[in-house]
């Protein structure tokens, strides 16, 4: 019987931090639509492989910013804000590259 509370107190800790641990989803949501721009590019053949692989790389410094962010357990709101102008450049760098003269042709 002991176990099984040890057991049950140590699942409900779990999910209280993994809980604690989600404090960016906005940062998310918008990480996703960003993915979805990328994919919606590629396909559409507004994005050069070169351009899709430079957002890709963008993504991966923002998921990253992100986990670091979040490694002590509490997101600041300046560590928030600096989430959010990464997002915001890589949003914009997304949108110049989709619609600049680059093109390639479109996969069939």
């Amino acid at each position: 019987m002991k176990k099984l509370i040890a057991l049950l107190s140590f699942v409900a800790l779990v999910g209280i931090i993994q809980t604690h641990a989600q404090q960016t989803p906005i940062v998310d949501q918008r990480q996703s639509a960003q993915r979805h721009r990328i994919h919606d590019g590629v396909a559409s053949g507004e994005l050069t492989r070169r351009e899709a692989v430079d957002a890709r790389h963008d993504q991966r410094r923002i998921r990253r910013s992100e986990r670091r962010a979040k490694a002590d357990g509490v997101v600041t709101p300046k560590e928030r804000a600096r989430l959010h102008h990464k997002q915001n450049i890589a949003s914009r760098e997304l949108r110049r590259d989709k619609h600049d003269q680059h093109d390639r042709p479109r996969a069939n």
